[in-house]
């Protein structure tokens, strides 16, 4: 079904606009959720034409192989502004031409602002949509932000007051890509939709749960911004710990944005705060050296472009969450995330407590420990489930030994599923907040995070404290050891026994 709408994307010229939103907006328009009533106005400082933007958006198509009057076609929806975010004349010259395509498209005064921009700039745009009218009383006037979100709690907090000034929380959609992601919604489907899980999703049946935010990259271009962000920030705040409300929150009444998002906010509201003292037991920080993986040498952190040469910034981060609830009480959730690691990867691995008694071993016998039961949920690159049951041995006997069910999307299903940005935008045109952060939520992570990273910055990290290649510092090992655990997923391994790693 058709969906009338302006758009107007606030740095239209930038590398995000022409990644991801173009070519998710082509494929909406593809399949119909765009089609003669939408416009879009991409604006930035650069003096382009209308002609020059189209041509570099049709650039953005090419890998979406679309014929030449496709591209004509929808490109020809695409208008260019050049804007001073800070000028309020822009703004007028802005409301003209959003009045004027409203009326050329019949769009029935339906506006979407994205700011793909830095944050610092969100303030102000807003505060000017409202002053020069471009917000309008009829149709829908909803707002779209990426991250980060501030960079601590108090910035954040003025932020969404600035914000909230002028659009209401239902009409704000800050994004999380991760959350358009298929398998992380995939997370609600497996939990409420099989009781074989659903049953057992508390601490009498779970042993811990472990999430991976894996990188085989390093900073590459991105140092200078990853200087003022680092890890926790990057990934911990926002992805990771939406994660883990996900896994962790309470089964809601229905499944709508607004009973999904008080679930949510529950469960970031009974993660322990914790006090410095603890959060020095339970949470480790990384920066990568100089490694080899596979015959390929990487530089450290600190040789990458824009980088400080005695940067402590924490290229990597891991640690334990403990939820203090009657459902989560005694279950550590461990999450971990880093630059330049063995493989690119993102999972979920649930690990379920042993039987009571191992009946399966003998006086006679050495002691044969059981596997573990656990339920993997694949996020990327691979999408998928495998569960690890113990199997008895073909042979004499009834030794145990661990059998993994799995289940793959094959490689043509991943391709052609939805990309996240396209469904999160598609979301944002029907008004749908279920995939997006609420404020609430945003709240409760930088609480949480704010209070690892003020008891960070009372000392100077040991950098750099793991190679480039690996799945991090020792001492990330060490945090699950010393409460009886591993990591369960270890890919370095495979490489250290083909003399692929040292």
């Amino acid at each position: 079904m058709e969906q009338a709408a302006l758009f107007t994307i606030f740095g239209g010229t930038g590398d995000l606009a022409k990644r991801k939103l173009y070519p998710s907006l082509f494929r909406l328009y593809k399949k119909g959720n765009l089609k003669d009533h939408f416009a879009v106005i991409g604006t930035a400082r650069r003096p382009w034409s209308d002609e020059h933007y189209r041509e570099v958006v049709k650039e953005t198509l090419q890998e979406l192989n679309p014929t030449t009057e496709e591209a004509e076609e929808f490109s020809s929806h695409f208008y260019y502004l050049s804007h001073n975010v800070n000028d309020t004349k822009h703004y007028d010259e802005l409301r003209v031409l959003t009045e004027k395509l409203d009326e050329q498209y019949d769009l029935s005064s339906n506006r979407i602002y994205y700011l793909a921009m830095a944050p610092q700039f969100f303030g102000t745009i807003v505060q000017h949509l409202q002053s020069q009218r471009i917000v309008t009383k009829d149709g829908f006037n909803r707002l779209v932000i990426e991250k980060p979100f501030g960079f601590d709690y108090e910035s954040a907090n003025e932020l969404n007051q600035q914000i909230r000034a002028v659009f209401p929380e239902k009409d704000i959609f800050r994004i999380d890509h991760y959350l358009g992601k298929e398998m992380i919604q995939n997370i609600a489907v497996v939990r409420f939709a099989n009781n074989i899980f659903e049953s057992m999703w508390n601490n009498r049946y779970i042993d811990n749960i472990q999430i991976t935010f894996s990188e085989s990259l390093g900073v590459e271009d991105r140092g200078g911004y990853y200087e003022n962000s680092g890890a926790l920030k990057d990934m911990v705040q926002n992805h990771i710990l939406q994660v883990v409300s996900l896994l962790a929150m309470e089964v809601p009444v229905s499944f709508s944005d607004e009973s999904l998002r008080l679930e949510k906010v529950k469960a970031l509201e009974a993660i322990r705060r914790y006090t410095p003292e603890e959060v020095e037991e339970n949470f480790v920080r990384g920066q990568y050296d100089a490694g080899e993986l596979d015959n390929t040498k990487f530089v450290s952190y600190r040789k990458e472009p824009n980088v400080a040469e005695d940067s402590s910034t924490e290229t990597f981060v891991a640690g334990k969450f403990l939820i203090d609830n009657f459902r989560w009480s005694g279950v550590p959730f461990y999450i971990r995330t880093g630059k330049r690691m063995t493989e690119k990867g993102t999972r979920i691995n649930v690990i379920f407590k042993q039987v009571p008694v191992n009946v399966f071993h003998f006086d006679n016998e050495d002691k044969q420990e059981l596997a573990q039961n656990v339920l993997t949920i694949y996020i990327q690159p691979t999408e998928g489930f495998s569960l690890t049951l113990n199997g008895k041995q073909i042979g004499q006997g009834f030794n145990p030994e661990p059998v993994k069910m799995d289940f793959r999307q094959s490689a043509e299903v991943t391709e052609n599923s939805p990309e996240a940005y396209e469904k999160l935008l598609l979301d944002a045109l029907r008004g749908d907040g279920t995939n997006f952060s609420h404020w609430d939520e945003v709240a409760n992570s930088w609480e949480i995070v704010d209070r690892i990273r003020q008891t960070w910055d009372q000392s100077t990290p040991e950098f750099p404290n793991y190679a480039a290649g690996t799945m991090g510092p020792k001492a990330a090992f060490e945090l699950l050891e010393k409460n009886g655990h591993e990591w369960n997923w270890h890919p370095d391994n495979w490489y250290r026994e083909r003399g692929k790693l040292n």
